[in-house]
This record gives C-alpha cells, sequence and structure tokens, in this order.
C-alpha cells in the first residue's frame, strides 16, 4: 500500500484503497486449490474508510490463528454501521462474491435476496453491481442478469475487469502463485484456473467497446474511483501522549515540562547542580538540548524510551541506549546511556538538528535472554490495538524462486530441493556462473519473475511501533509466528514513509553473558 501510495504519488496519479475480503471461510487460505468463504470488495471513500477498513482487516487476522484470519458477513456490516456508515463504497465481487455466487448457483431471486442485504447493510448509495468480461461464454449471460438486477434493486452496475494482474504478459507468474498457494502443481490446478489470460488492466477505449451493451458502467467506474482517491499521508498517526504526573502546583504536567523535570533530576545526579557542576558546560549543554527537543516536539519520544530503560532497571535487566543517542547529555541525564556526551566532547547535532526530518533514533541494546519481557511490557503499557512489532517482508531470493518455480512446474521435491542447491546462497538467477546448468531452462525463466517479490511475512528483529490512535487504523496487524508476538503488515521502510515512529528494543547476547557473570561473582 505505501509503496503504490508513493509511485502513485510521484506520477501525480489518484490512489484508490481497498481490500477483497473473504466471509465466512471455513478453512485457511494456503492449500485448498478453491478456498471456500464468499469475497466481497471494499473501497476506502476517505481516510475514515481506511482506517475503519484496516482495522476490520485486524480484528479477522487477530481474531484466528496466523494464515487463516476469521471475518463474518456480520463482522462486516457491523463494521459499516453508525457512524462508520458511509464511509464504504461496496462492489458485489468476482465469481465468489455473494451476489454472482447466489446467482450462478439458485437463480436471480437468491441473487436479489443477497444484493437486498448488501443495500440494508452499506446503504444504496455505497453499494455497486461489479460486471466483468473475461471473454468465458457465460460472461455476457451473468452480466446481463446482474445488470437488470441491478436496475431492480436501485443499483448503478460499475464495469471492472476483476484484475488480478497489470499485464497479459503477467499471467504466468500470477497462475504460478495460485499453484504455489494450493501447494500443486500448474498442471493439477488447471481445472481452478481461468481459461484465458484477460484479468488484467484494460484501457477505457477497450473497456467502452467490450461494454457497448451497458451505457454508462465504464464512466460509473471512474467516477467511483474519483470519488475514493485521496492522498495514504493524510492518516499519518503521533506517539501516544505519555502519562504525565502532577506537578509542585496540583496540576498535571505536561510532556515538555516532565521531560525537564527528569533531565535536570538526571543531571543533578550526573554532573552535580546548576552551581557546583562537576563538568564544565554541562548544564548549558542541557538546557541548549532540552530547547531543542521540546521546540521540535520530541519530549514525548524521549519520554517512552525513558520509560522502557526504567522498566528494565526495575526488572534488573541489563539495556543501554546505542548509536547516536550516545551524543545527548540529555539521553545520559535520563539514564538511556552511560556514555558522558558533554566530557567526551560529543557532538549533540550528530544526534539531533533541525535539519533533520523526523524524530531522533535512539535504539536500545537489551540483554537477549530477557528482551521478550520489555517487548511484552509495551503491548501490555499500550495495548495491541496501539502498539505492534514491525513487519519483515521475506521476499523471493534466487533459491527460493527456484524451488517454488519448480514446484509450480509439477517437478518432484527431491528435484526441487537439488535445483535450490545447485545455487549459490547469495547468487541471482540472471547471473549464469551462479546457477547450475541441472536447472532447467523452464524453472528458470519463471524464477526469474519470482525473484525479489513478497514471499511471506516475517517479524523484524526489534523495531516496534506506538501509536496515539490505534496503529490497526493505520495499518492491519496480524499475529506472528512467535507466541504472543502481533505484527504490522509493513516493514520498518513502509512504516518510516507512512510516518509511524518505530523504537528498536535489539536483543544483545553478550549483555546477558555480562549478567551472567555478574550474577555468578555475586
Amino acid at each position: 500500500v505505501v509503496r503504490f501510495a508513493e509511485a502513485a504519488r510521484e506520477l501525480g496519479l489518484p490512489s484508490v484503497f481497498g481490500a477483497e475480503v473473504t466471509v465466512g471461510a471455513r478453512e485457511a487460505r494456503p492449500g485448498p486449490p478453491d478456498p471456500d468463504g464468499r469475497h466481497l470488495v471494499l473501497l476506502a471513500r476517505d481516510p475514515t474508510g481506511y482506517a475503519k477498513l484496516a482495522a476490520l482487516l485486524s480484528q479477522a487476522q487477530m481474531a484466528g490463528e496466523k494464515g487463516r484470519p476469521q471475518l463474518s458477513f456480520a463482522d462486516v456490516a457491523e463494521a459499516a454501521s453508525g457512524r462508520a456508515r458511509g464511509h464504504w463504497a461496496v462492489l458485489t465481487g468476482c465469481r465468489k462474491g455473494m451476489v454472482p455466487t447466489a446467482l450462478a448457483g439458485h437463480g436471480p431471486a437468491a441473487a436479489e435476496r443477497e444484493l437486498r442485504a448488501l443495500v440494508a447493510a452499506f446503504g444504496a448509495e455505497h453499494t455497486f453491481v461489479e460486471l466483468w468480461d473475461h471473454g468465458d461464454p457465460l460472461d455476457s449471460s451473468r452480466n446481463d442478469a446482474l445488470s437488470r438486477l441491478a436496475v431492480k434493486v436501485g443499483l448503478q452496475p460499475v464495469a471492472t475487469n476483476n484484475v488480478h494482474y497489470a499485464t497479459p504478459a503477467d499471467r504466468r507468474l500470477a497462475t504460478a502463485m495460485a499453484a504455489v498457494r494450493a501447494r500443486r502443481s500448474l498442471e493439477e490446478m488447471d481445472g481452478w484456473l481461468p481459461g484465458g489470460g484477460v484479468a488484467h488492466l484494460r484501457s477505457p477505449a477497450e473497456q467502452h467497446r467490450r461494454f457497448a451493451r451497458y451505457p454508462g458502467v465504464v464512466e460509473a467506474a471512474a467516477d467511483l474511483a474519483a470519488a475514493c482517491a485521496f492522498d495514504l499521508s493524510l492518516v499519518a498517526p503521533s506517539l501516544p501522549p505519555f502519562p504525565c504526573p502532577e506537578g509542585e502546583d496540583g496540576r498535571q504536567l505536561g510532556e515538555a515540562d516532565y521531560l525537564r523535570r527528569l533531565a535536570e533530576e538526571g543531571a543533578t545526579q550526573r554532573y552535580g547542580a546548576r552551581n557546583a557542576e562537576r563538568v564544565h558546560g554541562a548544564w548549558k549543554q542541557i538546557d541548549h538540548e532540552l530547547d531543542l527537543i521540546c521546540s521540535m516536539g520530541f519530549p514525548g519520544y524521549f519520554l517512552v524510551v525513558w520509560d522502557l530503560v526504567e522498566f528494565c532497571r526495575r526488572n534488573d535487566i541489563l539495556c543501554q541506549g546505542r548509536g547516536s543517542a550516545a551524543n545527548s547529555a540529555v539521553c545520559y541525564a535520563l539514564g538511556i546511556t552511560n556514555a558522558d556526551a558533554v566530557g567526551l566532547g560529543l557532538l549533540f547535532e550528530r544526534f539531533m538538528s533541525p535539519e533533520r526530518d523526523g524524530p531522533p533514533d535512539i535504539d536500545i541494546d537489551i540483554e537477549s535472554d530477557r528482551r521478550e519481557e520489555v517487548i511484552q511490557y509495551v503491548y501490555e503499557r499500550h495495548g495491541r490495538s496501539h502498539a505492534a512489532q514491525v513487519a519483515n517482508v521475506i521476499t523471493y531470493r534466487a533459491r527460493s524462486a527456484v524451488r517454488d518455480a519448480a514446484k509450480a512446474l509439477g517437478f518432484a521435491s527431491g528435484q526441487q530441493d537439488a535445483f535450490s542447491k545447485s545455487i549459490g546462497r547469495w547468487g541471482s538467477i540472471t547471473d549464469d556462473s551462479e546457477v547450475g546448468a541441472a536447472v532447467p531452462p523452464s524453472v528458470r525463466e519463471l524464477a526469474a519473475e519470482f525473484e525479489d517479490l513478497p514471499r511471506h511475512l516475517g517479524i523484524h528483529s526489534g523495531g516496534m511501533v506506538m501509536c496515539d490512535r490505534p496503529v490497526v487504523e493505520v495499518c492491519p496487524t496480524e499475529w506472528g509466528r512467535m507466541e504472543n508476538r502481533s505484527v504490522l503488515q509493513w516493514d520498518k521502510d513502509d512504516c518510516a514513509a507512512a510516518g509511524l515512529v518505530k523504537f528498536d528494543l535489539l536483543g544483545l547476547g553478550m549483555l546477558s553473558a555480562i549478567h551472567y557473570a555478574i550474577d555468578l561473582v555475586r
């Protein structure tokens, strides 16, 4: 989503965001050749609709196990009810949509019941009947029936192309990926795959020719897209407000005032009182840094990091701020780092300056054997709806691309492994010197299309994000493979581009070794 939005912004194109959801699925999507469940296409009309849709996807993912989200039609209808009504445009979907499935299986009366259920849930002005033409012999009959049904119920039909890939040349890759998802070869999948390669983006001229018998449906699709277009940057969040105590006058302190109090208390311990500083220029540097931190609006960021360090200190977990944070006297005063930035003559501007965009980057090393306690503390303190780990988007490298390409082409598992192992660990499919001669040209050719595409989501080594509003409204979350880990569907670069602030909680084995040594010496 983020990369699409950035590319569209760069080219001056309006961007529309949505999702095809499966409702009522009884089985996991990976595995079956034609997974069960019924489909709906939900398009966000505005940033509020985007937030509601992201929250719905998170709800579905977190209700099930990884790879098996749980969503019912009632869940979707409830998410679109009340004040949320009108922020989505709902399309009847593909052959597995609720209305087309009822039409094909039980006739127009059953399709009408399903369509009226959609209207009751989402409103007539937000429900659209989707027509598409892939050259199937029954496409015209289905579109005729759906267009008549739309007129009867008072809805606007729109012409899409039920797009599954960008260009006709991408069909082979799309069907190969469907085969990998179903854990079958292309030959075994043949009965479930579309006959022609026409599920691609079409030009307006071709759409007008294909849908000439349904006047206005192509224009209606363009009007709907224009109505749903907005810039994703509108949903950028902030950090959660930090809970501050009361001041001496009984009023609650603001984040800036509380940070000043903590920094001054710490600086008094580290450097001595203002009128008796042990390191020349220490208090002048502290004041300078605090003024800059507060003027740039980042006191909450420093408070969050301080809170994590304090949790470690209370629970006897060794931790240490690392990197350029050591250049800050405030970080030293707060106990985030243990390097005297003033005494060592370190340059604060290497860590933070007005010319830098975004918050400073404070990474925390935590003894690796106890890092999980800190991660779970973040979930507990901020809630899983407001905090999540950053994903690591695992892409196809040469070996995995060759293995999955061979699988799709029907080679035995032993051959798949042999082809994969003939390639160097960091080799490229396009480099003849890296690919063994045993890999057939057909596998190499298909694998080259797989290479560098997303394969699955992993968990970033330590990145976590926290938001002032539910993070699930910014990006959907799902369960990770590790127990009690919930993960955003974006990687660190996408999070940064969308304005999410990331904290790196990094596990360091040497800190564990030091802690064990301290305990043994004691």
